[in-house]
């Protein structure tokens, strides 16, 4: 944790960022901007907001145009406020828990968190099993290492201690995040179509944030059986320069009905994605080479990625992974457990659909 004045500085920056972001937010959505007298071509978005000349720019144009931040900016002020509130939960749980032992909360803390201090043997444990560590000698990093090792015990123990506590209280946060509806008509998939959890992956072939998520979307899939369907959309990145060709060739599999083996067949050789190696692969997964090479070789798959793409960018999409789960936006090679908690909601959610239509 960074304490320092520079460190303090940063994040007061990025508070005031976000309550400048809410703002701008809330101003868009109530029309602020709006002038007196202008409200009905306002709601119609016809509404005159910039010229150049003698050309004139539309709120409706406007809004097209800043959509994909919005978007992004709604899912985070979303995870701002659900998070605020998970912690006002926790904060109030632990205050009621401490009263009725007459304690402050500190107290009431170091009498009943089940924890035990780091000790030098499980630091240099950890120090070799983590090749990364090793590029500083263990001596310097101890005290850092041992730090960071017990704040994460605690951590543990602090969630396992509220876990306790929340089986009395249980906590139901009733904020409603926002919701993407993603085109995904003809894109490949998995799982029943009627699942309750509809997955859609946007993701680059070559995106090593990509590959190390693979495991955890098989995990996804094997815990949660029928009850969830994932939907692969291709959202390669300028910086990868082979991830657009390796989405086509994944499409010219999908156009044989081998899209899965292919999309596996690729993440599991990320550094083999050259034309040569694709074609290899085409023949490794069983594919008719001619059909598949025609394919490719007249770019006949270019326009379904360019799709993707649009897709993609319409929706806010900067980086991969971004996964839509029942439309709420997850970004990044998250842990299993946040994904879990994500489709657990939804699944909850379902469930008290049905109960209340019986």
């Amino acid at each position: 944790m960074d304490y320092s004045f520079t460190g303090v500085t940063r994040r007061a920056s990025r508070i005031s960022a976000y309550r400048l972001a809410i703002l701008a937010a809330s101003a868009l959505a109530l029309g602020a901007v709006t002038p007196p007298g202008n409200a009905s071509a306002a709601n119609s978005g016809s509404a005159v907001v910039a010229t150049v000349g003698n050309h004139q720019i539309t709120e409706r144009e406007l809004d097209v145009k800043v959509r994909p931040q919005m978007n992004a900016l709604n899912n985070r002020i979303y995870e701002i406020k659900r998070q605020a509130l998970e912690s006002m939960a926790d904060d109030y749980l632990l205050e009621q828990a401490a009263s009725k032992q007459h304690l402050t909360v500190d107290e009431y803390l170091k009498r009943n968190l089940k924890t035990t201090k780091v000790t030098d043997a499980e630091a240099r444990q950890f120090y070799d099993k983590n090749a990364a560590l090793k590029r500083v000698p263990f001596d310097k990093i101890k005290p850092r290492l041992i730090a960071f090792m017990q704040q994460q015990r605690d951590a543990q123990a602090r969630n396992e201690l509220l876990a306790s506590l929340k089986k009395d209280s249980p906590v139901k946060i009733m904020l409603q995040p926002p919701r993407f509806k993603v085109a995904i008509t003809g894109r490949p998939s998995l799982g029943p179509s009627n699942a309750p959890v509809k997955i859609v992956e946007f993701a680059d072939f070559q995106c090593p944030f990509c590959g190390r998520v693979e495991p955890t979307v098989n995990q996804i899939l094997k815990t949660y059986g029928n009850k969830v369907e994932l939907t692969y959309v291709n959202f390669p990145l300028p910086i990868h320069p082979y991830a657009f060709q390796a989405a086509q060739a994944a499409e010219c599999a999908e156009q044989q009905g081998k899209f899965w083996p292919y999309h596996n067949a690729l993440f599991a050789n990320q550094s083999k994605l050259d034309v040569k190696d694709l074609k290899a692969l085409a023949t490794k997964v069983g594919l008719n080479r001619k059909e598949f090479d025609t394919c490719f070789d007249q770019g006949k798959s270019k326009q379904a990625v360019e799709r993707d793409v649009q897709e993609g960018q319409k929706l806010g999409v900067t980086g991969t992974p971004s996964f839509f789960i029942n439309g709420r936006l997850l970004v990044g090679a998250q842990p299993f457990a946040r994904f879990k908690s994500i489709i657990d909601q939804e699944l909850a959610g379902e469930a008290r659909l049905k109960s209340a239509a019986k």
